[in-house]
């Protein structure tokens, strides 16, 4: 399939959204929506609200935040976005399993980040060691904005690429169910012609991320094993996880079982051939664990002690498929996103045949430089630079899950403070500048008020299933590697910031623009 890396749609398809109706049909296709979100689990567990509910009710939900109508974009970066994917699901697979390159990349940001210390310990003693689970899995999502080229083109460029809890392919599934059927049951009143079905691409995401789990299981050998999810504790976005639990015991066959890191400290265990073993109340003989899931351990708030490090280590030492493991998410570190744009590093990992039997081409390698948004090292050599341009910059520390980015006027300041010791732990990150877009923002509480019509940027997240492992020869050896659906977030244009669970976003879908 040949894809452009840019495209010249007119920008008055995107410019003239989204379509304009009058009142009473705004309020209508807004119950509609709400109505079927309740209905069909497009839903959260609402806020706690201390200090009489300390937690989040289990027995009450809020439809999730999401947009009244799809987002556009052009049809040749929608097809684009899914060709690259295969290509980083390679990509990463080899950076994770290249022990050499990864470890003198995040040895140097361990020094300065005690978060990615932690994780480095536990990569490096695993390691010694000895791996006792070659096998790998990954469920990634890379995430892209659309850039305005200065011709007037547009083009997809690359946030970044998410390794552990690449989430809401189940509420990404569902808001595209969603706007679907708005179509089918009303044709939005007819309010603009590309509302129609063969225009909202359909979106598997959340077959397909079950379907990387359950490759894995079978991979793993033992039928009757179990499927770990490892999830946060009070987990307010529990209903897009609960979709891949049901997915995988109806279509699979798949047992899953939830525990959060406190779970596993005080009930998992290793047997002596290194089977990772989870003994529950409720059932009388320990649990085997095929694949253990990680919805959590992404971000320092996770771990709250000692015990809960100790629990990440006994999960890596074992036979159980880890998605991620260690070496993984530290491949997902933004350290390495701003290595791979190196010379040469790019062609190392795709143009090496002893990397593995996959071949790749020149014209692979454009496409791939080509969604690569411009970034640079921070050091005593780049940092007035970053000062005096700072207006079109973002600085990016080794974290996920949103709010961790300092933007524009903010940077300087923050670099005055920030010791210089630390600059390895960042990198800098041109701005991508995304057209005009405007779109109707619902969320729990202004629904009933029709939803807010502001400007916006959507940020396309295309999700990949990967099943991979190396055993120690430096080929990595894929057994899977599929692209599987995606995301779409969307955001008011005066939000920098871009997570759903934390309350920037609203998860959106797309109609397609020819």
């Amino acid at each position: 399939m040949s894809v452009e890396t840019a495209t010249k749609s007119e920008p008055q398809a995107l410019l003239a959204w989204p379509p304009q109706l009058d009142a009473v049909h705004l309020q209508e296709l807004t119950n509609l929506a709400t109505d079927w979100s309740m209905f069909h689990g497009l839903v959260y567990r609402p806020p706690a609200n201390p200090p009489s509910e300390p937690y989040p009710s289990t027995s009450r939900v809020i439809h999730a935040p999401f947009t009244l109508f799809p987002s556009p974009l052009p049809r040749q970066l929608y097809e684009l976005a899914r060709r690259l994917q295969p290509l980083y699901n390679t990509l990463y697979a080899r950076i994770a399993v290249d022990v050499l390159w990864l470890d003198k990349i995040m040895s140097a940001v361990a020094k300065v980040d005690d978060f990615q210390l932690e994780l480095y310990k536990i990569w490096k003693q695993v390691r010694a060691e000895g791996i006792t689970q070659p096998l790998e899995l990954g469920l990634w999502r890379s995430d892209y904005l659309v850039h305005s080229l200065p011709d007037g083109a547009f083009t997809l460029r690359q946030v970044e690429f998410n390794c552990i809890s690449s989430s809401f392919g189940a509420l990404a599934s569902r808001t595209n169910q969603m706007h679907r059927y708005l179509e089918a049951a009303t044709g939005y009143y007819g309010a603009h012609p590309l509302l129609n079905a063969n225009n909202l691409p359909q979106n598997g995401a959340l077959e397909g991320l079950a379907l990387g789990i359950a490759e894995a299981h079978k991979a793993y050998g033992v039928p009757s094993a179990t499927v770990l999810f490892l999830v946060q504790p009070h987990e307010r976005n529990v209903f897009d996880q609960r979709p891949l639990e049901y997915e995988l015991l109806t279509k699979h066959g798949v047992h899953v079982e939830r525990v959060t890191f406190a779970d596993l400290a005080a009930s998992a265990s290793l047997s002596e051939s290194k089977q990772l073993l989870y003994t529950t109340p409720l059932k009388p003989q320990p649990l085997e664990i095929s694949v253990v899931y990680m919805r959590a351990g992404y971000t320092p708030n996770d771990y709250f002690g000692e015990a809960d490090w100790a629990a990440r280590l006994l999960v890596e030492r074992s036979k159980a498929i880890k998605c991620p493991t260690v070496g993984a998410q530290l491949a997902g570190a933004k350290k390495v996103q701003q290595a791979l744009m190196e010379e040469g590093v790019l062609e190392s990992f795709l143009l090496d045949p002893a990397r593995g039997p996959e071949k790749f081409t020149e014209s692979d390698l454009v496409l791939l430089r080509a969604s690569f948004a411009p970034m640079y090292a921070l050091d005593a050599t780049t940092v007035q630079t970053t000062i005096e341009n700072a207006a079109h910059l973002v600085l990016k520390p080794q974290r996920e899950g949103g709010g961790n980015n300092v933007y524009r006027s903010n940077i300087p300041p923050f670099l005055k403070k920030l010791p210089a010791a630390e600059h390895e732990a960042w990198v800098v990150m041109e701005l991508i500048e995304p057209p005009p877009l405007r779109n109707v923002l619902l969320k729990a509480g202004a629904s009933e008020e029709g939803g807010k019509e502001g400007d916006v940027i959507s940020e396309l997240g295309i999700f990949g299933i990967c099943l991979y492992g190396s055993e120690g020869s430096g080929s990595c050896e894929i057994k899977v590697n599929e692209e599987v659906g995606y995301l779409v977030r969307t955001k008011g244009r005066e939000s920098d910031e871009g997570g759903v669970a934390v309350g920037f976003s609203c998860l959106d879908s797309l109609v397609l623009v020819d």
